[in-house]
């Protein structure tokens, strides 16, 4: 099972403003274990909500644009892993072992991935599958080659 896992923004993220030394040294050594543990596919840390934009799609099919900042800082996500794991209750034990800044408060929101077997047939077809899965090789290949 695939998760996101979504590091909630604060004030100080959307600030712009950089996590202390040792927090980065602890979260270097988080994501080494996540990763020799198989259970890493990717992470980042995102740049704050100012650099950021949003697309709004309207019912005419019209889109519209709003750069950052965004309102609402609680909502916004700073930070990211997508990991694998047995089972949802393995991804929460996971994320609870997370270092956080020393005095802060914050939270972390793991949703799971949606898999193609997720689907029934009448809205992933065996085209639209097989779609997926050529996509998903094309992903692989360049991400080996790297």
């Amino acid at each position: 099972m695939r998760f996101m896992v979504m590091i909630k923004a604060n004030e100080k993220s959307e600030a712009g403003k950089m996590p202390s030394a040792e927090l980065i040294a602890a979260m270097g050594r988080f994501n080494e274990e996540m990763v020799k543990a198989g259970v890493m596919l990717a992470g980042e840390g995102l740049q704050a909500s100012s650099k950021g934009a949003r697309v709004r799609f309207k019912k005419d099919g019209a889109r519209q644009v709003f750069d950052g900042p965004f309102a609402e800082t609680k909502e916004l996500v700073a930070g990211f892993w997508l990991i694998q794991t047995k089972s949802r209750e393995e991804a929460i034990e996971w994320v609870k072992r997370c270092p956080c800044e020393s005095g802060d408060e914050g939270e972390i929101e793991i949703r799971q991935v949606f898999e193609a077997a997720d689907f029934p047939s009448d809205v992933l077809t065996p085209d639209e599958r097989a779609r997926e899965d050529r996509l998903r090789t094309e992903l692989e290949k360049r991400a080996s080659n790297k």
